[in-house]
């Protein structure tokens, strides 16, 4: 197998012989949300299949392409389509997008998922700023080896969530007259979503939301000195009385009614940076 840093440069070089401009802000869209690329005033579509050393999406609800082009006047490249470690790949394949993006340019990153409500006071079609997460039930994406030449081996992990990219988010939300929720993000592997006793347990550590992505990419991102901004859509709950069953369905429903605000949002918050 090669080296990272052999494939991310490879993985460079192809795609700036692609679309040679440099990205300033990297985007990752969740299940449900893919239709926010059409705020994008798209200059270069790559599929995940063309792309060197690239996974490729197989969850419903993720596209699968990366998206080039310029947003509220910036240069962007958007991941329509996330990996999962449930998907059975690696964490370094699940986070290869991560270091590519930084390899590529931004010098941002922001986050977008779905995620099942632990927090009693969160409703469905809640946005979540996620101010933390616990990474307690997935596997660490820099297990092994460290390569210095990404970041060190010991990341500091007091401020994975960009204190000032969440102070800007609430104030656009504010301005827009969306309200935002915020809360700790409990990462799980997935596939199969919560047990009551789960949600119980996630609930009482301190989990306000739960989901099967972003905490893999957010330590790559931090490892490798990137700043992160996430909001979770809430588009299931994991703690009420009536009897409950989930679906993936119903997830991408929740977050297709919701992606019309994460997107006011986000378009607001790349003109500001």
């Amino acid at each position: 197998m090669a080296d990272i840093i052999q494939q991310l440069e490879e993985t460079t070089t192809w795609i700036k012989k692609q679309y040679p401009h440099t990205p300033f802000v990297g985007v990752v869209l969740g299940s449900g949300l893919g239709n926010f690329a059409g705020e994008i005033k798209v200059e270069k579509e790559i599929p995940y299949t063309d792309i060197p050393n690239f996974p490729v999406s197989t969850v419903e609800g993720h596209s699968g392409k990366l998206i080039f082009g310029e947003l509220s006047g910036r240069k962007i490249v958007a991941m329509a389509g996330r990996f999962h470690f449930y998907e059975g790949y690696t964490p370094e394949q699940v986070t290869f997008p991560i270091r590519l993006m930084k390899y590529l340019g931004i010098q941002i990153l922001i986050l977008s998922n779905a995620a099942g409500g632990v927090n009693t006071a969160f409703k469905v079609g809640d946005l979540m700023l996620i101010k933390d997460h616990i990474s307690l039930a997935i596997v660490n994406p820099l297990l092994g080896k460290n390569n210095t030449e990404l970041g060190p081996r010991f990341p500091d992990m007091s401020e994975p969530y960009s204190k000032e990219l969440q102070k800007k988010v609430k104030n656009i939300a504010a301005s827009l007259q969306i309200p935002m929720q915020e809360g700790v993000y409990f990462g799980v592997t997935g596939p199969t979503f919560e047990t009551r006793a789960e949600y119980k347990m996630i609930h009482i550590l301190g989990g306000d939301a739960v989901g099967m992505s972003t905490v893999q990419e957010v330590i790559v991102a931090v490892h490798m000195g990137l700043p992160v901004v996430a909001i979770s859509i809430i588009t299931d709950l994991g703690i009420r009385e009536e009897d409950n069953v989930i679906t993936h369905e119903e997830v991408l429903e929740a977050a297709a009614a919701a992606e019309p605000r994460l997107s006011a949002i986000f378009k607001q918050l790349v003109a500001e940076l």
